[in-house]
């Protein structure tokens, strides 16, 4: 029966009820024949109850909190008072539906209604009589339904075994009041006063600690006798419950000093666990020293885990340090110390397994075969901290994944990104209340073997905070001379880390803490061509977006052209997240008409691209050489390269220069340097030098919104000076990248191939690269510089040269 709260005078009830009055009597039989003689109305508003079964005659408190349940109180608290309460099939459903509730319930009059402080409703109502629910009126705004009455079939007046059945009823209510210290003692009262036979099962079944479904089937058992009977039977079973508590309870509580007590505390428990099936602390101990003998431990490691073991066994059990040293000995026993998986060696199966997850990305392949192929050779080699950077996108988190399959080997994976603390790379001390360790080592915990493939993912978004530098704390982890003792302060040993793969990504190395960096091996993942993206949606993109929506293959068909579409229409990357987020959005739609049973074209039109993504984006793209001082620049940007115009006007003035744009320092200094390089070799390009001191020069960098920064724009801007100054075309279709610097030269700058693709995109014909920057063209495929002439500089002269043509722009200033 309920531990708080039964058989509290708080629930008896009445039949008519002062709404002033501080108590409610008990429930007498006129009261309840009253109540039987009361027709039950054709249809009720019905509130649902969640944990609570409310029973003919008890008064119970109800808080309301939902909308519908403070609607139907407050209408029926100002009409007759009168509801119908059911009880939830789940109680889990905040909006319970007809669907969702017992077709059994009770009739109640509302008492009294009292708006709480914290501006909830509760309720006071009870019990009359039973219904069942015929069928549905309405649900809005509540429930409203259609019932008639469940008819109660009393035994004869002369029955002897029902009236022994409640007299034990009686009986046992007392002797569970009387052996609960949580039940008050007024409650004898209460059941000894009670007269109605019918009263007292309603009473208590209302308060025994069942389940509401159990309650719900005695409110659904008809036969007075046959409930009566099952309500003796439920309250046999919380009297014995509460016997073995009682005599266990018995069993400890004597007069006994401060040590004894506590040693009788643990044998009780220790007594409650082996009934239960469980181990007792000693059994722990015991298990934890057979699982150590099957481990492979280094002598310095098993002499460390037995010490801290005897530690454990010494300990009591009710002590908090007890629970954290049994979960360090816990760890020790599951971390891999000498677990290592087979590598496999299949150079072209690894070859395979690449190109099936990942098209294109060569340059990366080429090293993870490499590895494999030393490895195959040495047999034994400690392995390289690979830091795969990049665009988002591309692949680099996934690449670990395949890198895992490739090798055999099990794969872990830690996010990075925003971590500042110290000690979420190497644990806590244990001395600490929830100490635990570090992500590595718990990583390695979950992977199960001491080699896997283990992923450190957004690298460079590490920061710091009063709480250390994790940066630092990772130098020890990605250093192959150093990790093979790698120290977590929970562990408090060494743990060997030489054997496992780490494969870094980031997004930026600029962030990348110097130290950190020159540790590991830098690999490029640069981002994809249209045609590699076509390739990527084909193979990957499409078919995982179709059976994440439950469709066909056959239900749709997306063409080359389309993705095309999609891909130069839709998206600005590098990288495909986006391209398969606009792939994902097409097939939803496709599900949504097959769902409806709605007619549509299997093979998607770009039309229907269109109709679905809504207006395509224009890009970027080369426009004329109509003005003076209007160049085409290349850019990098972190989703990928960019065409950006570089524009210069002049106006009369005294000679200042203004930049606008949202640029960074960088980007004004090599507009600065640009100016400063025309006005010392103003006679190499036939200027005046009154030019310099009666007109102002504005440079401008469309897309105001977007910050820039960064050295390679220096040759655009400078081009688009001497264009403005000398009004002369710029040559047409073409691009340029570089830095330059006060004594005329060009210095080679980054980011070539997204450049290259950007320049692609937007249908440039030529391009001006630093000479330097000819070895990255080296490395970039043929098939991304076709139709594109690239020339090479070293001097401001030759990026003048090939970039100005001898014609002026039409209306042309005269300077």
């Amino acid at each position: 029966m309920a531990k708080s709260g039964l058989f509290n005078l708080d629930n008896l009830s009445s039949q008519n009820i002062d709404e002033d009055a501080e108590l409610i009597p008990l429930m007498t039989s006129e009261d309840e024949e009253e109540i039987n003689r009361e027709d039950l109305p054709d249809d009720l508003p019905i509130l649902p109850l969640k944990n609570t079964v409310l029973f003919p005659g008890v008064v119970i408190p109800i808080t309301a909190g939902r909308d519908k349940s403070i609607k139907l109180i407050n209408d029926a608290n100002n009409g007759n008072k009168t509801i119908g309460v059911v009880a939830q099939t789940n109680d889990d459903e905040e909006h319970p539906s007809y669907a969702d509730i017992h077709k059994v319930g009770v009739v109640a009059r509302i008492l009294r209604v009292l708006k709480m402080p914290d501006g909830n409703t509760t309720v006071i109502i009870q019990g009359k009589k039973r219904f069942k629910i015929t069928e549905l009126v309405s649900d809005q705004p509540y429930l409203k339904c259609k019932v008639e009455e469940f008819e109660e079939l009393k035994p004869e007046s002369d029955d002897n075994e029902f009236e022994t059945i409640i007299d034990s009823v009686k009986d046992l209510s007392l002797r569970i009041i009387k052996d609960s210290p949580n039940i008050p003692s007024e409650a004898s009262f209460a059941i000894k006063n009670i007269e109605s036979s019918s009263f007292l099962i309603n009473f208590v079944s209302s308060n025994m600690n069942v389940d509401v479904e159990d309650k719900q089937k005695l409110l659904e058992t008809s036969d007075l006798k046959e409930r009566a009977l099952s309500t003796l039977k439920y309250m046999n079973l919380e009297f014995q419950k509460l016997e073995l508590k009682n005599d266990i309870q018995s069993k400890v509580q004597n007069d006994m000093s401060q040590q004894q007590r506590e040693y009788f505390l643990h044998q009780q428990m220790k007594t409650i666990q082996e009934e239960l099936g469980g181990v007792s602390s000693e059994g722990e101990v015991d298990d934890m020293r057979e699982r150590a003998k099957a481990k492979e431990w280094k002598e310095t490691v098993e002499t460390h885990f037995n010490k801290e073991l005897g530690k454990l066994q010494k300990m009591n059990p009710q002590v908090a340090e007890y629970s954290i040293q049994r979960n360090y000995l816990d760890l020790f026993l599951d971390l891999p110390w000498d677990h290592y998986s087979d590598d496999i060696f299949d150079l072209k199966r690894a070859q395979k397994v690449l190109d099936r997850d990942h098209y294109g990305l060569e340059d990366v392949k080429r090293r993870i075969i490499e590895y494999l192929a030393v490895l195959k050779l040495r047999k034994d080699m400690k392995s390289p901290i690979l830091c795969l950077y990049g665009p988002p996108g591309v692949g680099k988190t996934s690449l670990g994944k395949s890198i895992a399959e490739a090798l055999g080997r099990k794969y872990a994976r830690v996010s990075l990104g925003g971590l500042r603390d110290e000690a979420e790379v190497r644990g806590h001390r244990k001395t600490y209340i929830g100490a635990m360790p570090g992500r590595i080592i718990q990583s390695l915990k979950k992977a199960g073997t001491g080699n896997p493939v283990f992923v450190l993912d957004e690298i460079d978004k590490i920061g710091n905070s009063h709480q250390g530098d994790p940066s630092s704390a990772l130098l020890e982890v990605l250093d192959p001379e150093q990790n093979n003792d790698f120290h977590d302060n929970f562990l408090e040993v060494g743990y060997d880390l030489s054997k496992v793969m780490f494969v870094a990504t980031a997004n930026n190395l600029a962030t990348i803490h110097p130290a950190l960096r020159d540790r590991m091996e830098i690999i490029n993942v640069s981002g994809y061509t249209v045609e590699e993206k076509i390739e990527i949606a084909k193979r990957h993109l499409v078919p995982k977006q179709i059976s994440e929506h439950g469709i066909k293959k056959e239900d749709i068909k997306l063409g080359k052209q389309q993705l095309e579409k999609i891909i130069e229409g839709y998206t600005r990357e590098s990288g495909v997240r986006n391209l398969e987020k606009q792939v994902a959005k097409v097939i939803r739609n496709i599900a949504k008409n097959i769902a409806m049973e709605e007619d549509y074209d299997v093979k998607v039109s770009d039309g229907a691209v269109e109709k679905i993504l809504g207006p395509s984006h224009p890009r970027n793209s080369y426009e004329n050489n109509d003005v003076a001082g209007v160049v085409t620049g290349l850019a990098w940007t972190s989703v990928g390269g960019e065409i950006l115009f570089i524009e210069s006007i002049l106006s009369k003035g005294k000679g200042n220069l203004s930049i606008t744009g949202n640029l960074g320092k960088v980007m004004k200094e090599s507009a600065t340097i640009a100016m400063e390089y025309i006005k010392s070799n103003a006679e190499k390009f036939d200027l005046n030098t009154d030019i310099f001191t009666n007109y102002n020069v504005h440079i401008h960098v469309p897309e105001g919104a977007t910050p820039k920064d960064g050295p390679s724009a220096g040759v655009t801007m400078l081009t688009s000076l001497v264009s403005l100054f000398t009004q002369r075309k710029i040559k047409k279709n073409l691009a340029m990248t570089g830095e330059i610097t006060l004594r005329g030269k060009i210095l080679p700058v980054g980011g070539i191939k997204e450049k290259i693709l950007a320049a692609k995109r937007a249908k440039i014909k030529e391009i001006i690269l630093c000479e330097d920057n000819r070895k990255d063209i080296e490395e970039i495929k043929e098939d991304y510089l076709k139709g594109l002439k690239i020339n090479y500089v070293s001097e401001m002269h030759e990026v003048l040269d090939l970039a100005l043509l001898k014609q002026k722009v039409k209306d042309a200033k005269i300077l």
